[in-house]
């Protein structure tokens, strides 16, 4: 999954589009370099972010979604927790929705994924992006994120939506301690036993930085040994800024595990 921020203030790619086409050429070289969803975001989520009108994040996402679809069939994802937001996203031909609070923030977003038969992402966070990194705590992480999901997945159950639209994200950097990163990566196998596809994204975060004293765009290396371990240990699709990079990683982990 190649991510595509339409923002101007996301922690790694804020401000890099100025224009829609440049938007959907970036895409376009994300699908030639491997990827195969892009994740367009029109809402920067990072810590300490403030929340983005409806109308403002429409404005960005509409003719970058509407561009990219005229240029190819690639899988794409919204990532919005704005149920509005997602709607108009599939009217242009968006084929996911990727909701960082997990039907919690629109109380009409389950509905739009059971009537529209759409895969949701539910991601774990604690807290909110304004406030998730102030004292996040756990009793036992684990033990927590899966408690978490599996009442998540409740509730999208009673919404309609079946087992086989939902993935989960643990949801790296969302209310987590840099040890809980490292934690959440080497113990994945436990969520992977839920049954559910688990989407992974390290790309360039803050946990690398911290563990390696380098700044974001110095993260490639950090990035591709977490979904190395990642992989190997169940993730199924991994939300990446370097593609290129990442498509030659996981093809050699797949390589050393047997899968083609």
């Amino acid at each position: 999954m190649g991510i595509l921020n339409v923002t101007p203030d996301s922690f790694s790619d804020g401000g890099q589009f100025s224009s829609t086409q440049q938007a959907a050429d970036y895409a376009i070289k994300m699908i030639n370099d491997g990827a195969d969803i892009i994740d367009i975001g029109g809402e920067s989520t990072r810590p300490g972010a403030k929340p983005v009108p409806l109308e403002e994040e429409l404005k960005r996402i509409q003719p970058v979604i509407k561009t990219i679809r005229e240029q190819t069939d690639c899988l794409i994802s919204i990532d919005t927790y704005k149920a509005s937001v997602a709607e108009v996203a599939l009217d242009l031909g968006a084929d996911i929705i990727n909701d960082i609070s997990s039907l919690s923030y629109d109380q009409n977003m389950a509905s739009i994924v059971s009537t529209r038969k759409t895969p949701i992402i539910l991601m774990h966070m604690q807290g909110s992006p304004q406030n998730m990194q102030l004292d996040p705590n756990y009793n036992n992480l684990i033990d927590d994120l899966i408690f978490f999901f599996k009442n998540k997945i409740e509730i999208a159950n009673k919404a309609g939506i079946l087992n086989n639209m939902i993935i989960l994200d643990p949801g790296l950097g969302f209310g987590k301690h840099v040890e809980d990163n490292f934690e959440i990566i080497r113990e994945l196998k436990q969520i992977k036993a839920m049954g559910y596809p688990i989407l992974l994204g390290p790309s360039r975060k803050s946990f690398i930085g911290e563990a390696l004293k380098l700044p974001v765009k110095e993260r490639l290396e950090g990035t591709l040994a977490s979904i190395a371990v990642g992989i190997i240990n169940g993730a199924k699709i991994v939300r990446v800024h370097d593609v290129l990079e990442t498509k030659r990683t996981v093809l050699i982990v797949e390589k050393l595990l047997g899968e083609k």
